[in-house]
């Protein structure tokens, strides 16, 4: 992600903290240790939040016929991720595109060409920079499952997964830490707000849009049939995103300590709201309330976890907790909407309003770390609103292309028999529980 904010100044802002991939050009990589060890850990953090975290999470929230399908459905996508990151992710998000720079990178880098164990990314091997560059990738189209979770097969996800990875991630990989157009723009995106939940949350729309509504929506109940597998899923990602945000400093030090502060904070705040928003209008709290608030906390912090300070992180998480809650609960029912897991309405409803609060609460009255020289407020609000925008836009058109092709040669959904038995034993041949 991006190097050193600490000392915010405008170039060094400009090609330190939104290009770290490239470095800087005068100054000789050398491996630190304590850098090494702590990225070492983020990575592995970062993985356990999509398995087993983000996997129990989801499948707590599912009926118990397709318990097993989510599951399958990320455990599958860590291991195609995992070697498509390698063939050519990697690449296209984090190398020199040429004359396509702005846009995307190029395959210098396809199947790893010319990293070697001793090969450096600033005080890290960059074998270790990759990996965890890899978990993001990973934990992003994973996200995407929750929105038409219990109806699309699983052929159909794979390929859907796998295209979208190229089409749409690594490009936008690119314009923000890769050093291309949103970068050179001056967009913040500290951990993910645009690259991974925006991303995410919009895609996960369109698709389930695009699939409709489960048989029986809204009017058969759809309770979620383990809530005990969704708190513990929530509290891996909790744990887990300390590495995702205070990670993505690259470094072992006073910014990576804020931003696993700031993470904390926003994340009890947003936790919280979503509890007592719930109370005030349910009369009571509900256990998946409060995690999903928690989520909520972390996906909005996120883009801002390494320029605001804790005020901001309060700030941020009353209001994701709030917004989140009103678009998890009173948009999708105003709306129609079929979105299973609420994807969009946590992550793209929360990666917005980080994204746009990141221009507010990276400024230096606010305790954040400061804008760029000459840079106020507002214009570092309208910068945010282009990126949001502009993930937005292409996500939704890429991912309907994506899938209106898909749609056409494979087929989307499963068919009404096979949703009716649940996915488990329709497509896997197998079942959660024993009868």
């Amino acid at each position: 992600m991006h190097k050193s904010t600490s000392h915010l100044q405008a170039t060094v802002f400009a090609v330190a903290a939104l290009s770290p991939v490239l470095g800087l050009a005068d100054e000789t990589p050398t491996l630190d240790s304590g850098d090494t060890a702590w990225m070492l850990t983020s990575t592995a953090l970062v993985l356990f939040m999509t398995i087993p975290g983000l996997a129990l999470f989801y499948a707590g929230m599912v009926r118990s016929k397709n318990v097993l399908s989510v599951l399958m459905q990320c455990f599958a996508i860590t291991a195609m991720v995992t070697i498509l990151w390698v063939v050519a992710g990697y690449s296209m998000a984090f190398t020199d595109g040429g004359t396509l720079h702005a846009w995307v990178g190029g395959l210098d880098k396809a199947f790893l060409a010319g990293i070697t164990a001793d090969t450096l990314s600033g005080s890290i091997p960059e074998t270790v920079f990759m990996t965890f560059q890899m978990t993001f990738a990973i934990i992003t189209p994973a996200l995407i499952v929750g929105a038409f979770a219990e109806r699309m097969k699983f052929s159909a996800l794979l390929w859907f997964m796998g295209l979208w990875l190229l089409v749409v991630y690594a490009p936008v990989a690119h314009w923000v830490w890769g050093g291309g157009w949103l970068a050179d723009k001056g967009v913040l995106d500290f951990a993910g707000g645009t690259v991974v939940h925006i991303n995410a949350g919009i895609a996960g729309l369109v698709a389930a849009l695009m699939l409709g509504k489960r048989k029986g929506f809204p009017t058969t109940a759809m309770p979620p049939h383990n809530l005990a597998f969704t708190v513990v899923g929530a509290s891996m990602l909790w744990v887990g995103w300390f590495g995702f945000n205070a990670g993505s400093e690259l470094a072992a030090d006073g910014t990576a300590g804020m931003a696993m502060a700031v993470t904390q904070i926003a994340t009890a705040m947003a936790a919280l709201t979503w509890m007592f928003a719930e109370w005030i209008s349910h009369s009571k709290p509900s256990v998946l309330g409060i995690a999903s608030g928690a989520v909520a906390g972390l996906v909005a912090i996120t883009p801002a976890s390494g320029t605001a300070g804790p005020m901001g992180a309060l700030l941020i998480g009353l209001a994701a907790g709030l917004l989140c809650f009103l678009a998890a609960t009173k948009l999708k029912r105003a709306m129609g909407y079929d979105d299973s897991l609420d994807v969009f309405g946590v992550h793209a409803v929360g990666g917005i309003v980080g994204a746009i609060l990141t221009g507010v609460c990276a400024d230096a009255s606010l305790g954040g770390v400061g804008l760029a020289e000459g840079v106020s407020i507002s214009a570092q609000v309208v910068t945010q609103i282009v990126g949001v925008a502009a993930t937005a836009i292409y996500t939704a058109v890429a991912s309907y292309i994506l899938l209106k092709v898909l749609d056409l040669t494979l087929g989307l959904r499963v068919d009404e028999e096979q949703e009716t038995a649940g996915l488990d034993i329709a497509l896997h041949d197998e079942r959660g529980y024993s009868l």
